[in-house]
């Protein structure tokens, strides 16, 4: 693939799994990597995170909200009418691990639940509330849709759905997380959608499909798109989010 002026981070939730987790930053940053990201941060401590960061010269690219107990099957809970009181506690902590690191986005999961209006508040109204915080901090709240073939039931499966969130919770500093992965599973039209959602994407990860491997392993033209985006104008962060079909540093040929 020709090389594209757009800024890569290391997604260390899916990227050196080889490694044991205190050796992933730096072999990021060996990679030629000069940002990473992470979903559950909260494993481990501040501390911990600042010395690996620090030592390797690396942003804190994004990481999520706190998302429930995944183990019981929780994929987030901001659209959970009785959690309420648990998303807030979430905001407080998010917001310690980002002044602290100097990260200046979150994601949010919204969660599993049905189409109902009483979810669509719950989740409005905790966006909101959580933006409202970030704000303070200049921090951007990013909101993602995930595919419903991976995850069933998820309550925003699609950018749509997730312009919607958006748009009802009524803050200026929310935007969309757009994943290249997801939304070729759940809707397709990669190209035209981005050029429509561009103004309003605020981070953008990518995988193949099938299989959620490295680009050039399945059936998207990511020639074609990572060029496209480029073109459009697209300044953030391209978060690396797949499954190396090998070690990782053999999967990064794609960038080159």
């Amino acid at each position: 693939m020709a090389q594209l002026k757009l800024r890569y981070c290391a997604n260390l939730g899916w990227l050196f799994k080889e490694l044991e987790f205190q050796d992933r930053c730096a072999a990021a940053a060996r990679a030629g990597f000069k940002g990473v990201e992470f979903g559950q941060i909260y494993e481990q401590p501040i501390a911990k995170w600042k010395s690996w960061l620090g030592d390797n010269g690396l942003e804190l690219v994004l990481f999520n909200m706190p998302a429930g107990d995944w183990a019981k099957g929780d994929r987030g809970i901001a659209c959970l009418p009785a959690r309420k009181a648990e998303f807030g506690d979430g905001i407080a902590r998010a917001l310690d691990f980002a002044t602290a690191l100097g990260c200046k986005r979150i994601n949010c999961l919204a969660g599993i639940g049905p189409d109902d209006g009483a979810h669509w508040q719950a989740l409005w109204e905790n966006l909101h509330a959580a933006a409202e915080a970030f704000a303070r901090e200049n921090i951007l709240l990013v909101v993602e849709a995930i595919n419903h073939n991976e995850m069933p039931g998820f309550f925003l499966n699609n950018s749509a759905r997730a312009m919607k969130a958006i748009e009802q919770a009524r803050r200026p500093n929310i935007k969309l997380q757009y994943d290249i992965y997801h939304m070729q599973r759940s809707e397709g039209e990669l190209a035209a959608t981005i050029t429509r959602l561009l103004p309003m994407i605020g981070h953008m990860q990518l995988a193949d499909n099938p299989g959620r491997h490295q680009p050039g392993t399945g059936e998207i033209n990511f020639d074609f798109l990572l060029n496209h985006v480029a073109k459009l104008g697209y300044t953030g962060w391209m978060g690396c989010e797949y499954s190396p079909t090998g070690k990782t540093e053999e999967s990064l040929g794609w960038m080159i």
